[in-house]
Parts: structure tokens; sequence; C-alpha cells
């Protein structure tokens, strides 16, 4: 490209962010003091790359002026930059001089570092990334379970509140506080809402020995039925004089039969049984099995409905009557099912009732419609100053098709940057060694590309002491050499001895 034309098209990008800033002032007239810059960083982001910038790289490069491949978190100091360095060498005079409050690239780091601090309760010093590990059941009984874990690397304790009742997670947090006393280190606590529960439920089949079966068997071509119950669909069955032969599925949110339309797809065990809708009841769905990766369907499996709008509350019951729980005893909360900026305001609602405006928020990305609407979501957010986002990426790869899910979790941690919000790497990170003590070359080289998010966090399995002291290992090899998707270019071992016999 001539330097004539990408001065014209950079300049009328930039031209166009000026323009647009009172509208960002606009759209964060309610954002945190804390945030303000970084949401209109995040607005100028997305004006950016709503841009196709392919064409432009490498001829900035051969210039040896910024690509603008690495302007996440200082899009507007970047790209003036950029546009004012055209000028000169062109020996033309620039002389725009913007009235905009902007951020360049040291302070952009040390927007997403000071942000991370406040989000984990980080001292002023610890640039660290943190490593989150989900407590097992085993632990509201085992305190010396926890000190190892804590010893091994654990920064921050995740309770699940979608399994246990609160004399187990009262337990856990009883022990946490008392290990942070003898070892003189503050434990996070994070605590996930459970959500709604998008699941199968209970399967009690008798057999023909009169053995009970907890699970159906299907194949492909079979049509299932998928119900609100099994009293519901064997009524309407009758009345509209269908043999009651299909193998009947409950599902324990009735909401899904409602809203799901037929031609969507249900997909059941993590997108390990999948189907189509092929027909409609108000009682009942009527399934096409598509793909079997399994045999069978067991009790309690999620179901994920990708094409589906799910009119549920993203806060349930069960969440509203945990939270009083969580905001006395959590230093951070995880969001579970946020989908809308509205949902947000939902959750900011049910603190300020329970007098914990200062939580920790996370919101979790774990189906598409959350990731479209993300930026809508950290606008929203950052109306409080304690917020970050966690790439769920067990239900997100389910919704999206596992062919995209690099793609989306890259994206993901680009708007974060933008935002200069703390990002949480979680699902199935070092699943393999936790569970059987032998990693998979895949997920050591998945850990290197979660050194990118602020926190990283680990499942439950019997060889999760060793997971936790691994992953502290790879991680602090891989902070020296990057931040972000920037290469800091610390210097090379290999470099260093080559060059001695020079």
């Amino acid at each position: 490209m001539k330097i004539e034309a990408l001065i014209n098209d950079l300049d009328t990008l930039l031209k166009t962010l000026i323009e647009k800033e009172k509208t960002f002032d606009n759209i964060t007239k309610n954002v945190h003091a804390d945030y303000k810059l970084s949401a209109k960083n995040l607005l100028r982001y997305l004006v950016l790359r709503s841009t196709d910038l392919r064409s432009y790289h490498g001829t900035l490069s051969d210039l040896g002026v910024s690509s603008l491949r690495s302007a996440e978190g200082y899009v507007f100091a970047n790209l003036f930059n950029v546009v004012k360095h055209l000028y000169l060498l062109q020996g033309k005079v620039f002389d725009l001089n913007p009235n905009v409050e902007l951020v360049g690239f040291t302070g952009s780091q040390q927007l997403i570092r000071t942000h991370a601090r406040t989000l984990f309760s980080k001292l002023e010093n610890d640039n660290s990334t943190e490593i989150m590990v989900t407590l097992p059941n085993e632990a509201a009984s085992d305190i010396n379970l926890i000190k190892s874990m804590i010893e091994s690397g654990m920064d921050i304790a995740r309770i699940n509140l979608s399994h246990g009742d609160y004399k187990m997670w009262q337990s856990m947090v009883n022990s946490i506080k008392e290990l942070e006393q003898e070892i003189g280190k503050k434990i996070k606590i994070y605590m996930d809402l459970s959500g709604p529960k998008l699941r199968t439920s209970e399967i009690n089949l008798i057999g023909r020995r009169g053995k009970v079966k907890n699970s159906i068997r299907v194949k492909v071509g079979e049509h299932i039925i998928l119900a609100k119950d099994l009293n519901g669909y064997s009524d309407t069955a009758s009345q509209n004089k269908k043999k009651h032969k299909k193998k009947v599925v409950e599902v324990m949110l009735h909401e899904v039969i409602e809203d799901a339309q037929i031609g969507e797809k249900v997909l059941f065990d993590d997108g390990m049984i999948r189907s189509t809708i092929v027909d409609k009841n108000k009682d009942y769905l009527e399934l096409e099995i598509t793909a079997c990766y399994k045999e069978k369907i067991g009790s309690h499996k999620g179901i994920n409905l990708p094409n589906t709008q799910l009119n549920l509350p993203a806060l349930t019951e069960k969440d509203i009557e945990d939270l009083p729980f969580a905001c006395k005893y959590a230093d951070l909360i995880g969001y579970s099912f946020v989908r809308t900026p509205e949902d947000v305001n939902t959750l900011y609602r049910q603190l300020d009732k329970n007098k914990a405006r200062d939580l920790g928020i996370v919101f979790k990305i774990e189906n598409e419609q959350a990731f479209k609407n993300l930026p809508g979501i950290l606008i929203k957010g950052m109306e409080r100053n304690n917020i970050g986002v966690m790439i769920a990426r067990g239900d997100l790869a389910v919704e999206i098709g596992f062919e995209r899910i690099s793609e989306v979790q890259n994206q993901i941690l680009l708007i974060c940057e933008a935002a200069h919000i703390p990002a949480i790497w979680a699902t199935q990170v070092l699943e393999n060694l936790a569970k059987t003590g032998i990693p998979t070359r895949a997920e050591i080289s998945d850990v290197v590309l979660s050194a990118q998010a602020e926190c990283v966090m680990l499942n439950k399995g019997d060889y999760i002491l060793n997971a936790i002291q691994v992953l502290k290992n790879i991680l602090h090899r891989v902070e020296g050499q990057s931040f972000k998707n920037k290469n800091e270019l610390r210097a090379l071992n290999v470099a260093q001895e080559f060059t001695k016999k020079l």
C-alpha cells in the first residue's frame, strides 16, 4: 500500500474516533471513576476493530512504525502516534491537537495491573498470575488438604455453590481463615453462584430383571422425547392417540420446553449427544438424535441449546438465597449465566440489598449470547470498580462449537485487555495431569497461553497438588517472557550462550 493512501485511511479513522468522543462520554457517564478511561478505551477499540486493518500491517512494519497489532490497551494514543509519524516521514506538518483523554502503553499496563490487584487483593508489587483451585468436597473435613494446596501455590480457593450445603461451605471457610493466621498469607475465597441448572432430571428405569437404570441408550436417527415430566407427556400422547414408545427424558427447567423451537439444536452431556427438535408441544419436545459420541444419556447431565433464546433469570431463587452467605464470606463472586447488561443490573441490585457494593464480581462468559453482549456487559459492570471476567470454556465451547473456542477465547482476552479488566482462564486446565498424574503436551501448551490472563483456574483431581505446582512453575517461566499477547523480550539463555562464543 502506498504511504499516501495509508495516511489518508488512518487519518480518517483517527478523526472518526475524535468525532465519537461525545458519544463515548454519554455511554460511560455512569461508569465508576476508576474505570472511566478504560471504558472509553474499550469503545475506541471496538471502533478500531470494526475496520479491517490487515492491509495496513505490512506497510507500517516496513516503515518501522507500529502496525496497530498491539493497540488493545491504548487505542487512541497508538493510532495518534502512528498517524503523526507517517506525516513526519512524508515531511508534512501534523497539527492535530485533539482534546481527548488518553492512556499510553505503559499506563494501560499499569491500569490492568491495578484493577487485578483490586479484584484479587494483591500486594502493590505483585504482578504474578493468580492460581485459583476448586475445593473438593473432602476439603470440608480435611484442613490439611487445603493447607497442602496453599503450600503448592493456590492463591484463591473456589467454592462451587452448585454442590454441597452451608455446613460444608462454612467448614471450608473456617479452615481457610484458620490457615491464613497460621501461614500468614491472605487466601481469597471465590464463590460461584449456581445459576439456572440446564440438566436432565433423575432417570430411574426398571430393566427386564428389575434392575434400576439411571440412563437411557440412544442412537443416531432415533427420536426421543424431552419432557417437562413423564405424566404430562403420557397424558398428551394419549390425547393425541400416539403410542408411548419413544424414550423420554425429563428436564429440570421447564422453560427449556417453552422457549425452544422446531429446528433448533439440543445438546446433552457437553455436546457428546446431539439432537435437533423436530416437533413441539406445550409439554415436550420431540428430538431426532443426529450424533452420538456416547451411547447413553444419564441423570443430571448438562443440556445446551446454542440456538435458543432462553427466557431464564440469570439469578435463580437459590442464588438469591445463597447471596447473603456469599456476601458475608467471599472475596469474589462468580456470576453464572450472565447474558445481558440487564443481568448485571439484577445482580447489582441484590448486592445492594446485602450491603455488598464493594464485593469482587466475576462475569462468567459461558454462552454465545454472553459473548456477543460482552462489551455491553463490561460497560454496565464498570459502574463498579471491582470486576473481572471468567472465560468459562466448557459450556462456551459446546455452545459456539469446539472449532471456534480458540478464536473466541482470544477475542475475549483482547476485549478485556482493551477494557483493562482482569481475566480468568478456566475449564480443563491441566485436567489430565490433575486426574491421572500425567499431563498431555496440548494442555502444557494451553497453560502457556493461559498466562495472558490474570488468573488461571484448576479443577479437582487426585493429583491436584502436582497440577498446582506444575502450573505455578510454568506461569513463573512465561511471565518473564510476555505480558498479555506481547513479547517482553527478556534475555534468552540460548542467545546468551551462543553470543559468548562470538
